[in-house]
């Protein structure tokens, strides 16, 4: 018959191990999953890439910055617009009055996530003019934004899903 003190022990052991291995483990996973500070870089400059890519009116550079599965989600609840081609008629549509950015501030207030998913929050400014019938008339407002960012297997990062909401607007 065993030695109960034996058991006992040997139990505690073998768990005490298996928590340490656990530790260890989770702790490995952990730090991998940790979002480096180059990371937090490449997301920061993705994002201004953005903001340069609208106020240098670049379509194309605005869409370089998104991923192939990009999806928007407008303000005040309107349906989200999925994939790249939906979103260049979304923004982009043809035969639409002309329109320009005049400013476009873009604060990055929390950047985080791990090696190949995160997300950067802020506030942002917005003003752009729009002319119809040889009338230009001035628009602007504030909001707040979430990007969903997706590292790429070549390193970069791109915004998957941007989020916002603006407070009322105003026009000139």
């Amino acid at each position: 018959m065993p030695n109960h003190n034996v058991v006992r022990s040997m139990a505690t052991l073998i768990v005490l191990l298996l928590s340490a291995g656990w530790e260890v483990r989770s702790d490995a996973q952990h730090r991998q999953a940790e979002l480096s500070a180059e990371d937090q870089r490449e997301i920061r400059a993705t994002i201004e890439a953005y903001r340069a890519a609208w106020l240098a009116d670049d379509a194309q550079g605005i869409l370089r910055t998104l991923s192939d599965d990009a999806v928007l989600l407008p303000a005040h609840g309107q349906s989200a617009v999925v994939g790249l081609a939906a979103i260049e008629k979304y923004w982009f549509a043809p035969g639409g009055p002309p329109t320009a950015i005049t400013k476009l501030e873009i604060t990055v207030d929390q950047v985080s996530g791990n090696g190949s998913l995160a997300f950067a929050r802020g506030l942002d400014g917005v003003a752009w003019t729009v002319t119809e019938n040889g009338k230009t008339r001035r628009h602007s407002h504030p909001g707040t934004y979430l990007n969903v960012m997706k590292k790429l297997p070549d390193g970069s990062w791109r915004i998957q899903v941007h989020m916002w909401d603006d407070r009322p607007e105003h026009v000139e």
